[in-house]
């Protein structure tokens, strides 16, 4: 069975940091890229970061550029993201997604999806 779990979230103070993992299970993600999307309350799903099957390439979105950073270990099945200075506004559900699509593509394009964890920042 083809599975993506997230794990990492939590509830952390403005400035704080969270590392969320992708693990893969049923299936190795060396030949996937690999989404990172949130949706929070009331907003629709939106693209955080994707990293390319190799690593070679990567993709952030406006608002988290400098804060946050993708990575992979595709010995161990597993992405990353490193999410430092942490703001309020990053509050969402965070969503790992693998497709063959290419870095950036939008989050309709991705097959593969875990089940979400919750990131909180809150003072």
């Amino acid at each position: 069975q083809l599975q993506l779990v997230e794990s990492g979230g939590g509830l952390v103070q403005p400035g704080g940091s969270l590392r969320l993992s992708c693990a893969a299970s049923g299936f190795t993600l060396d030949y996937y890229t690999i989404g990172w999307f949130r949706q929070a309350p009331g907003k629709e799903r939106e693209g955080v970061s994707c990293i390319s099957s190799s690593g070679g390439s990567t993709n952030y979105a406006d608002s988290v550029k400098g804060r946050f950073t993708i990575s992979r270990d595709n010995a161990k099945n597993t992405v990353y993201l490193q999410m430092n200075s942490l703001k309020p506004e990053d509050t969402a559900v965070y969503y790992c997604a693998a497709d063959p699509t290419p870095c950036g593509s939008r989050w309709s394009e991705y097959e593969y999806w875990g089940q979400g964890t919750q990131v909180t920042v809150s003072s």
